[in-house]
C-alpha cells in the first residue's frame, strides 16, 4: 500500500477537540499525526469514518460488495450486519455466502451469528441453526458478535436452546445483540440481565429511557420502514455514551440518497452537541463491538472521512485502511456480478388459491392495520365484505386481502386482511418477507395477486407490482428479480436502485399506495416477533399472546 499524508481540521471525539494536523499514512495504517494547536479556515474536516451499528445487508435487495460500492460514497466505512435474513433461507451456506462476499471488497463488514433460525415455530422457514452451529459460528473470527435475539419471551423464560447461544457468546466475550420491543420494567431487567447489551426496537423515548437506566446500549434506527430517529434523538443529550445509530432494513433507493450521515445532519438540526452526535456514529460502535475499525489515533487503521463542514456532512472523501474508495460522490469500489444462492421450490398458483370462503356465523374478521414508518402494527375488527359466499377485499374502506405463500413447498395460501396500503387496483407482491421470506402479497382481487405472486415464482425470488391496463384487457407487470436468496439482485447497485424506483413509483401513481415505503412495509408484514397482528404461512399470529389465532 502507498503512503501519503493528509491535511486538514481533525476532529478528535475522544478528547472532543478540533484541530488542524497533517496525518500520515503508511501500509493501510496512521503512522503519525502533526497536531496544530487551531482548527484553521478552508481546510476540510477530517472525521472518522461512519459505522451502522446494525443492518441487515439483504434488506438492501444488494449483495455486500454491491452494498459497499453505495455506502462509501456517504462515508460509512463499516457495518455490524445480521445475516440472519438469508440464515433463514440457505442456513450456513447462505452466511457463508456473505461472509465471502463481503472479503471482495474494501469495506469492514462485521457479521454476526444468526440466533433465531427460524425466528418462530409459527413459520416455516427454509434453514435452521441450532445452538451447536451458532456456538460454531461464534468461534470464527469473521464472526463479531451473537446477532439479535428476537426470542424474548426464550429469554424470559430461561429457553434451553436460547440460553446455550447467549452463553457460547459470552464464553467467547462477545456481545449479544437485543431484540425486545415494548419490553419494559421487569421484564426489560430480566431480559438485560440475561447478558444481552443493545436494543434496536425502542419505539418511545420511554421505553428507551426504561433500558437506558437499566445499562443497555439503545440503538437509534432510522431505516426504510422503520423510523425512530423522531421519539428517541433527544435522549442523546444526556445519553452519549450509551447510544448508536442503526438504518436495521434500508431499500437501495434511499441508499443511493445517504446513510448515516444523514442522521448526524438531522441530530445537528435538532441542536444535538456535535461530539454526543459523532459518538453515536463513529466511536460508540467501534467500542462496542471491539470492531477493527481506526478512530484517528495513530497505529489505528486509516479509515477516516473528509466532510466539507459538520452540519450537513457531504462526504468529500472516504478511506478504508489508507484506500481512497470514493471521492465527491463517485464509488471507486467496481461493479460486479456475484455467484447466486437460493432455496425456492413452490409452483405457479391459480386465482382460486387465494379465494376465502365466508362463515355464516362470521359477523366480524380481525384486520392488520400497517403503521406507516413503524414495524409493529394494530389489531382492528371489521365487517367483512362478502360476494357470492366469498369475502373480498373492500377498497372503499381499504380493507384489502393480504396472503403469504409457502415457498419452500407447495402449501395451501394464509390469508388475511389489512388496512392502510390504500391500493385502488392492483397488487404488489415479494418474496422479501421477514423472517422466513415467503412470499407476500396485497391486492385488490385475486387475480391480480394471482398474477404479481406468479412473476415472483417465475424469477426464483423478487418484488413485483401489476394492475390491469387503462384497456381493461391487457396487463401492467413490473418484476425486479432478487435471484440471490430471493433477497438480493447479483448486479450493479445503482441499476437496482433505479429498477426499484421505478417499482416504487408504480406502487403509488399507478396503484395508489399512499405509504412512504410499499414493499419495505410489507415486508414486515410476516414479522411474527413484532406486536400486534401478523400473518404468516400458517395463518394469522397474535404477537401479544405469540399464538397463532
Amino acid at each position: 500500500m502507498s503512503s501519503f499524508s493528509i491535511t486538514g481540521n481533525l476532529v478528535d471525539i475522544q478528547s472532543s477537540r478540533i484541530y488542524a494536523a497533517t496525518i500520515h499514512v503508511d501500509n493501510g495504517k496512521i503512522l503519525l499525526i502533526e497536531r496544530k494547536e487551531d482548527l484553521e479556515a478552508g481546510l476540510p474536516f477530517i472525521l472518522p469514518g461512519f459505522t451502522d451499528s446494525h443492518i441487515h445487508i439483504e434488506s438492501s435487495m444488494l449483495v455486500p460488495a454491491a452494498f459497499a460500492r453505495l455506502a462509501v460514497v456517504h462515508g460509512t466505512v463499516a457495518t455490524v450486519s445480521d445475516p440472519h435474513e438469508i440464515a433463514n433461507v440457505c442456513g450456513m451456506e447462505g452466511v457463508e455466502f456473505m461472509i465471502e462476499n463481503g472479503k471482495t471488497v474494501p469495506f469492514k463488514f462485521n457479521f454476526g451469528a444468526p440466533s433465531c433460525v427460524p425466528a418462530t415455530i409459527f413459520e416455516t422457514a427454509g434453514a435452521s441453526l441450532d445452538a451447536n452451529e451458532v456456538a460454531a459460528l461464534l468461534e470464527r473470527e469473521e464472526i463479531r458478535y451473537l446477532s439479535e435475539m428476537m426470542n424474548f419471551p426464550g429469554v424470559l423464560s430461561g429457553e434451553e436452546e436460547v440460553m446455550k447461544k447467549i452463553a457460547a457468546a459470552h464464553r467467547l466475550g462477545k456481545p449479544v445483540d437485543g431484540h425486545a420491543p415494548g419490553l419494559r420494567g421487569e421484564q426489560a431487567r430480566q431480559y438485560i440481565a440475561a447478558g444481552i447489551s443493545t436494543d434496536h426496537e425502542c419505539f418511545t423515548k420511554e421505553e428507551a429511557l426504561d433500558k437506558l437506566e437499566q445499562g443497555m446500549k439503545v440503538i437509534i434506527r432510522e431505516g426504510s420502514a422503520a423510523k425512530n430517529f423522531e421519539a428517541l434523538i433527544d435522549l442523546l443529550h444526556d445519553w452519549p455514551d450509551q447510544m448508536m445509530f442503526c438504518s436495521d432494513d434500508k431499500h437501495p433507493d434511499s441508499l443511493v440518497l445517504g446513510h448515516i450521515n444523514q442522521l448526524c445532519a438531522r441530530a445537528v438540526a435538532k441542536g444535538i452537541p456535535l461530539f454526543h452526535i459523532l459518538k453515536a456514529a463513529c466511536l460508540n460502535p467501534v467500542l462496542h463491538y471491539r470492531l477493527d475499525v481506526g478512530l484517528l489515533r495513530e497505529g489505528d487503521p486509516a479509515d477516516f472521512i473528509e466532510v466539507k463542514d459538520l452540519v450537513q456532512f457531504d462526504v468529500s472523501k472516504t478511506y478504508i485502511n489508507g484506500q481512497l474508495v470514493a471521492a465527491n460522490g463517485e464509488s471507486f469500489i467496481d461493479s460486479s456480478e456475484s455467484a447466486i444462492v437460493n432455496h425456492f421450490s413452490c409452483s405457479k398458483k391459480e386465482p382460486a388459491d387465494f379465494e376465502i370462503p365466508a362463515a355464516s356465523s362470521l359477523s366480524t374478521i380481525p384486520v392488520i392495520e400497517a403503521l406507516d414508518g413503524q414495524l409493529i402494527t394494530n389489531k382492528l375488527f371489521f365487517e367483512p365484505l362478502v360476494q357470492d359466499g366469498k369475502i373480498m377485499s373492500d377498497t372503499q374502506r381499504d380493507l384489502l386481502k393480504i396472503v403469504v405463500v409457502n415457498r419452500y413447498r407447495d402449501a395451501p395460501v394464509a390469508t388475511g386482511f389489512i388496512k392502510n396500503f390504500q391500493l385502488k387496483k392492483g397488487a404488489l407482491a415479494s418474496s422479501v418477507a421477514h423472517d422466513s421470506h415467503n412470499i407476500v402479497a396485497v391486492g385488490v382481487d385475486d387475480e391480480s395477486i394471482c398474477r404479481a405472486v406468479n412473476l415472483v415464482i417465475e424469477s426464483r425470488g423478487g418484488v413485483s407490482a401489476v394492475c390491469e391496463a387503462e384497456d381493461g384487457k391487457t396487463w401492467k407487470e413490473y418484476i425486479l428479480p432478487l435471484p440471490v436468496a430471493g433477497l438480493m439482485s447479483n448486479v450493479d447497485g445503482y441499476k437496482v436502485a433505479a429498477d426499484y424506483t421505478a417499482i416504487d413509483i408504480m406502487s403509488k401513481k399507478e396503484l395508489g399506495s399512499t405509504l412512504t415505503s410499499p414493499f419495505m412495509t410489507l415486508s414486515f408484514m410476516a414479522l411474527l416477533v413484532i406486536p400486534h397482528l401478523k400473518l404468516s404461512d400458517k395463518g394469522l399470529f397474535d404477537g401479544d399472546g405469540f399464538a397463532l389465532i
